[in-house]
């Protein structure tokens, strides 16, 4: 039993002592390599700054008019980015024309938007990336009066000028709808009326059940609650797109959405037959200088918000990456082939982040600095190493002042100074790889003072002189 708790004592003793060793070699390591990893650390703190910073705490965002339905959407997005633990700030405006000027302004800090397309002109916009569309926009024309037959083009062309000397809205400048309802009136050969009134989307509904106005466009999604107003209200006739596929040739980003019948209400046999809508789409846009992962974040909202199946839309649809107008962001191009960053989808957004950093800091520091590391016990090595031959320079100046110039007299100094460069020695923490030379420099001093101490003249034997 005795040799058992023996050997445990041993056990435990042995690795008390190699645990303190290896302590004591730390310690030593970093009071002689401190400088050395100062440097490193600096260059790390330097790109983990600048190279890649954190993304912001706090994201502003473009809109639409309050109550429509870009402001609802936003609200969604806002709720999504809480539980991300970022502020996103919402920012109501008259529209696609005030979004894109945000976005275009490179000092102002906006820099995300709900923004249709065909609202601008592409080539005039910089410093705007798309992180794809992420919904339909149908283009609704309600009208008061004779239901028109949509298929007999001169009965179409005769309501449009009836509608172009009414009173009729055509949405508030600046907005999508004006953008949109402009375009088609445009295309059809109609110039701006006297009588366009420029409404948004709850006036124009407001205007057009009061009996004010006799048509209205609204560009707006399908579950807004404008629209669902409409269509709703049974005095009102909805204006369909029979050359549609017509409208697509000349303005690519427009979509065709097929209504089957009674799709709208079964009860009232809404629509009466299958029609076709045009309709825009919702892009995404962004300041081409958005911190990558908020881009993630901005299209993982999209995915779980925008890709619901919907009237029109199917599941998945969207984030969609086509017809967008405007160049993609490479962030959007890599979630288009690969999806989110795996580590997004197991970890918590601040967590996913924190990683994906490090690693993107790590590596190239990893790259920088592992060769530097590899260095070190040579480094360590050679500067103890100059330390000791230091020392044995002295030794050696001592010894050649010792055979040339010895005064008696001056013995106890230089047994002094002996002594002082034995202290220094001692003072002297090398590692085990270097006890050799240590021992090796111990003794030679002490060489040194059994020379000095052998009598009146140093290395040399008595009577040598008389001898010679």
């Amino acid at each position: 039993m005795g040799s058992i708790k023996q050997d445990i004592k041993e056990t435990y003793l042995g690795i008390y002592e190699t645990a303190q060793e290896k302590w004591n070699d730390f310690t030593q390591f970093l009071a002689e390599a401190w400088p050395i990893l100062a440097v490193l650390f600096l260059g790390l703190i330097a790109i983990w700054l600048y190279a890649d910073p954190p993304p912001p705490r706090h994201v502003i965002m473009a809109t639409g008019q309050p109550g429509g339905s870009y402001d609802v959407l936003g609200k969604k997005y806002a709720a999504f980015f809480e539980k991300k633990g970022i502020t996103l700030e919402l920012l109501p405006t008259k529209g696609a024309e005030e979004n894109i000027a945000h976005l275009v302004d490179r000092k102002d800090p906006v820099q995300a938007a709900f923004v249709q397309a065909g609202a601008f002109n592409p080539h005039s916009v910089k410093g705007v990336q798309s992180l794809g569309t992420i919904s339909y926009d149908p283009i609704w024309l309600f009208y008061r009066g004779p239901k028109v037959d949509t298929t007999n083009y001169m009965e179409v062309k005769a309501r449009s000028h009836y509608f172009l000397s009414s009173r009729i809205s055509v949405g508030e400048k600046g907005s999508g709808t004006h953008a949109q309802a402009m375009q088609i009136l445009k295309v059809n050969g109609f110039e701006e009326g006297v009588n366009f009134l420029y409404l948004s989307g709850s006036k124009s509904v407001e205007a057009l059940q009061k009996g004010e106005i006799d048509a209205a466009f609204i560009v707006d999604a399908y579950e807004a609650p404008n629209v669902q107003t409409l269509l709703k209200d049974p005095s009102l006739h909805l204006s369909a797109f029979p050359r549609a596929e017509a409208y697509s040739r000349l303005y690519p980003y427009m979509q065709i959405l097929s209504v089957p019948t009674g799709g709208f209400s079964l009860e009232r046999n809404f629509p009466s037959r299958d029609i076709k809508l045009m309709a825009s789409t919702t892009n995404l846009l962004i300041d081409d200088r958005m911190h990558p992962a908020l881009q993630f974040l901005f299209l993982e909202a999209a995915r779980e918000i925008n890709g619901k199946s919907t009237f029109f839309s199917s599941h998945g649809e969207f984030p969609s990456f086509k017809h967008t107008g405007l160049s993609e962001s490479p962030v959007a191009l890599h979630y288009e082939k690969n999806g989110s960053p795996l580590l997004m989808t197991y970890l918590p957004f601040w967590l996913a982040e924190l990683v994906n950093r490090l690693i993107f800091v790590l590596l190239p520091f990893c790259a920088l600095a592992y060769p530097v590391l590899l260095t070190l016990p040579g480094y360590r090595n050679k500067r103890m190493r100059r330390k000791i031959d230091q020392m044995y320079g002295v030794l050696k100046t001592y010894e050649q002042e010792l055979t040339i110039n010895f005064k008696p007299d001056t013995k106890d100094e230089y047994l002094k100074k002996l002594d002082l460069l034995e202290y220094q020695a001692l003072q002297l923490k090398v590692s085990k790889s270097m006890s050799g030379d240590y021992y090796a420099l111990r003794t030679s001093i002490d060489y040194v003072r059994n020379c000095l101490n052998r009598g009146v003249q140093p290395y040399q034997l008595q009577g040598d002189e008389s001898s010679i």
